[in-house]
């Protein structure tokens, strides 16, 4: 009996998916895509995690965005105090990182799911990466930070910076095992990706990797998702894939 119960896989008793809150919890009143409203709704929701992204101004100024352009300026070209006073769809000024790492102090039960957005050069990818690593050590808010990006260069400069965070490759091409060898210790993949190649969950899973999903929206998805265990489910209807985990 006890040799039985120590050869039980911890991956056959999975817990329940936890649910991530696609650019924060926005599709509600008073909120906006990657707003501090959409991180206080997601914390209010109790959801595990409120996601969001960042962009590089011409001057080096991490603003959270996430189009490389808002009303039709482009964020890399011109510098901060041009952007400054743009106004999100709630009526919220365009927030910075600092304000943004600043309102999540008021909820520390949420996780922050970082994404940094690839950049034109490799020497903004690497000084916006450092930059942010750099932020998020000064604030103490290591525990609660995972990151993101579909740069391939971004996720390995992240892992020579916070080796010992949770960091996520997003494009979908690469399996989990080319990816643990480089010291990425997640996959954060597209629906469709994950559904049309399932088997990459166990094989992330053996690796002791997490397994993200985005953005998962259908109902039927968010079900199919559930079904496969993956750990986190990434959408926009956060309270919806809540109830639906929680049956």
């Amino acid at each position: 009996m006890i040799i039985l119960f120590m050869c039980i896989s911890t991956f056959g008793l999975n817990a329940q998916s936890k649910i991530i809150a696609h650019r924060g919890y926005w599709k509600c009143e008073g909120s906006a895509q990657n707003s501090i409203a959409s991180l206080k709704k997601a914390a209010e929701a109790k959801v595990y995690g409120s996601e969001f992204d960042v962009q590089l101004t011409k001057d080096k100024v991490v603003v959270v965005n996430h189009d490389d352009n808002i009303d039709g300026i482009k964020i890399s070209e011109v510098n901060y105090s041009e952007l400054s006073n743009i106004k999100l769809k709630n009526g919220e000024c365009l927030p910075t990182i600092d304000d943004y790492i600043e309102a999540a102090k008021v909820y520390p039960d949420i996780r922050l799911i970082l994404e940094i957005k690839p950049h034109l050069t490799i020497e903004e990818e690497n000084y916006i990466a450092e930059n942010i690593v750099d932020k998020v050590k000064k604030n103490n808010i290591e525990h609660r930070v995972e990151y993101i990006s579909f740069s391939m260069n971004i996720c390995e400069q992240l892992v020579k910076l916070s080796p010992t965070s949770s960091i996520s490759y997003l494009n979908g091409d690469v399996s989990p095992t080319d990816l643990f060898k480089k010291g990425i210790n997640g996959i954060d993949y597209n629906v469709k990706v994950i559904s049309n190649n399932p088997e990459w969950i166990k094989e992330a899973h053996s690796l002791g990797m997490k397994v993200n999903v985005w953005t998962v929206n259908k109902i039927e998805q968010i079900q199919e998702m559930l079904d496969l265990n993956v750990d986190f489910i990434t959408t926009d209807y956060p309270e919806l894939a809540l109830k639906m985990a929680k049956k």
